[in-house]
């Protein structure tokens, strides 16, 4: 607990203020808060907002290693190649992603930390935006912790002399010791000004071995990743504009190591005993979009989309007998939303629909020990011939209820449709079917008080309902789960409800910035997991019910000081705690037990210097406290969580940029300098000890 008075008292006593101390941005700009484009100090909600800039200057390796460097979230990482986030509390599919304005989440996704957020490349973000305890109003179900939105790069032919012809491009490198990864983009961009921009891009990826501190370099942590993206502005006029997207994306060879004999035991956690289990990943998405601005008569904006999005993925799994198995899943979804704003005497009003189909096919198939099929399976990981649909209606309404004070009042209509026409029947081992149908209402009022209009400090706060409606994967799933279990049907589930209630404050001028919020949610028929005392495959089988009530509380502080012309102080802390009911064995006995794999006690402290207008130099240290906080299942878990919970631990970094030029940004690092031995919270691996990291962006 040292550190973490030290921290507090720093952050007090240097005034520090809120997040991006890399941004020259006082009041950075949000569209997913409030599906319109506004300014943060705007916006009664915690936000933030990782620029394109912020994403060259820090090199994540993926995708969700965006949000390490972020206190008030927790990227736990099941493999190397598997990372995911806890936001509030919640994670997986109790979190949303989108990709402009386009669901990921699927009816495939699984409960618990997964995979699928790895399969986006943060190089082509031009900013991404979280919005912590968003609520189910403008965006559906699985909105809990909170909503991620990636605002992909654009050609920007506005910014060129009309019909002018332009060009250019940029290469991206990043290479790292301890995990022995490179990576390298290219990217072009061309058109005609004040008309049209096509702008594409190639990533690849690979990863070795991750080498540790303590335990030296763990085995079949490397794999290999790439993708392709390309999107095409057209402005028919300068206020109407037409998009279309493609990305592609694959992962080959991702071990989920923990489970196999190669795993490192560390700090008393156990090994797995199977042979192999690696998979891959591969996702497609297309879409095309209509955004129409400032318009004459009652409608002032209209945005529309439709979408496709394709997931692939497959498993394979040697067990100890050198038997095995194969499975995977293909999806596709389909959707499409419009979204429109009117002023009207009741106020700012966006209004909108949305309609997403998901269309899954799966399989598993038995191998022997030459890897010849011996039996096909009934279903997959999830149910085969499967159909899932959500349609949503949504309105919010901004009113002024006085120069100094809006608030923000919402609703949301939702049904969702769930048809699986084959799946394991966990009592009779036969085929059965699936149907379900659920109608929900979610509501929201949030509110921002502005003392004297002033633009630098606000004071926010509200309450918002969310619900996830259940789909293919926890209606159906047939395949392991946590160490040692496996998860069997569970046909006869109803949605999860919640409530999430803030509070909090941002202050911003020139010299300093701080953000404070302290949130409470409440968790009604949460969906969890529990034992029947039954073995299936020398697994523990457990089902799901809605049997869990709970709650999740935390604070977030964060900012920035700017104590010179040259030298800024930056901080943060947070902490997350909650309980919730649990089924810790067959009995069926409700046990009232923190929340899973709750997010420690943690904070950042740093200082950059900038050496001139071309150089900088960023010191800092992330600390963690010892998270002992555990449930049953959380305990039982040995193969990621040591006994008695995660140990803390201390990480100092430091990073140096050069700006050559316009054209060139040299970045240099060293993460780890004291080669700590250390796990995140939950994750089936340790991080890397010392790691020497360069990137180098060149635009031509």
């Amino acid at each position: 607990m040292r550190y973490y008075t030290l921290i507090y008292a720093v952050l007090l006593c240097s005034s520090i203020a809120q997040e991006s101390q890399n941004s020259n941005l006082l009041d950075p700009i949000t569209i997913t808060a409030t599906r319109f484009v506004e300014s943060v100090s705007n916006v009664p909600n915690s936000v933030e907002i990782i620029e394109e800039r912020d994403i060259l200057e820090e090199m994540p390796r993926g995708f969700p290693s965006v949000f390490s460097s972020s206190p008030a979230v927790q990227v736990q990482k099941t493999a190397n190649g598997k990372g995911s986030p806890f936001i509030r509390g919640f994670t997986g599919f109790r979190n949303l992603l989108l990709i402009d304005g386009v669901r990921l989440n699927n009816a495939a996704f699984r409960e618990g930390p997964n995979q699928y957020w790895g399969t986006v490349d943060p190089l082509i973000a031009s900013r991404i935006e979280l919005i912590k305890g968003q609520g189910s109003v403008l965006y559906g179900s699985d909105a809990i912790g909170g909503t991620v939105n990636i605002i992909t790069k654009d050609a920007t032919p506005l910014s060129y002399e009309e019909n002018k012809s332009f060009a250019e491009g940029q290469l991206i490198y990043r290479g790292s010791s301890a995990e022995q990864s490179h990576t390298g983009r290219v990217e072009g961009t061309a058109g005609v000004g004040q008309k049209t921009g096509v702008i594409m891009g190639y990533t690849g990826r690979s990863i070795g071995n991750i080498r540790t501190a303590g335990l030296g370099e763990l085995p079949y942590t490397g794999y290999s990743e790439n993708g392709i993206d390309l999107r095409v502005d057209h402005y028919f006029r300068q206020n109407v504009r037409g998009i279309f997207s493609f990305q592609k994306f694959d992962q080959d060879n991702v071990w989920r190591v923990h489970k196999t004999i190669y795993a490192k035991p560390w700090e008393g956690t156990s090994v797995g005993n199977e042979l192999q289990r690696s998979g891959d990943q591969s996702r497609m998405l297309a879409y095309a979009q209509v955004k129409a601005d400032e318009l004459s008569g009652p409608i002032q904006k209209i945005h529309t989309s439709l979408s496709w999005h394709h997931h692939q993925e497959n498993r394979l799994r040697i067990k100890s007998n050198q038997k095995g198995d194969f499975q995977g899943f293909d999806l596709d979804s389909f959707g499409s939303w419009v979204q429109m704003e009117s002023d009207s005497i009741v106020g700012k009003l966006t209004y909108g629909a949305s309609y997403y189909q998901d269309i899954a096919d799966t399989y598993r198939n038995d191998l022997d020990k030459n890897g010849k099929v011996t039996k096909e399976r009934i279903q997959g990981p999830f149910g085969d011939d499967a159909t899932y649909k959500q349609l949503g209606f949504f309105v919010q309404d901004r009113l002024k209820i006085a120069d100094q004070f809006d608030i923000d009042f919402g609703s949301r209509f939702t049904n969702v449709i769930a048809d699986i026409e084959r799946f394991k029947d966990p009592e009779s081992g036969e085929a059965g079917q699936i149907h379900k149908d659920w109608n929900n209402i979610s509501n929201s009022v949030r509110g921002i008080y502005k003392p004297d209009g002033n633009e630098m400090f606000n004071i926010f706060g509200g309450a918002s309902q969310g619900f996830r409606a259940p789909n293919f994967s926890d209606l159906s799933r047939l395949d392991s789960a946590r160490s040692n279990e496996i998860e069997t049907p569970s046909p006869n589930l109803n949605p999860e409800k919640f409530v999430s209630y803030e509070i909090g404050s941002r202050f911003n001028n020139e010299k300093f910035q701080l953000g404070l919020s302290c949130f409470y949610t409440d968790i009604q028929d949460m969906i969890v997991r529990t034992p029947t005392g039954r073995m299936i495959e020398n697994e523990f089988e457990v089902i799901k019910k809605n049997g869990s009530k709970g709650y999740v509380y935390g604070m977030e502080l964060d900012g920035s000081y700017q104590i010179n012309d040259w030298l800024n102080a930056f901080g943060a802390l947070a902490f997350n705690d909650g309980m919730a009911d649990t089924y810790p064995d067959s009995t069926l006995s409700l046990l009232i037990e923190p929340v899973s794999r709750l997010l420690p006690l943690n904070g950042t402290l740093g200082l950059r210097c900038n050496l001139g207008d071309s150089q900088w130099i960023e010191l800092s240290t992330m600390i963690s406290d010892k998270q002992d906080k555990l449930n049953t299942r959380d305990q039982k878990d040995t193969q990621r969580i040591p006994p008695g919970g995660t140990p803390g631990y201390v990480i100092f970094n430091v990073r140096y940029g050069l700006q050559l030029n316009e054209q060139v940004l040299l970045t240099a690092g060293i993460d780890n300098i004291t080669d700590q031995d250390y796990r995140i919270h939950g994750s089936g691996q340790n991080e890397p000890g010392i790691n020497f990291i360069f990137g180098a962006s060149i635009n031509f």
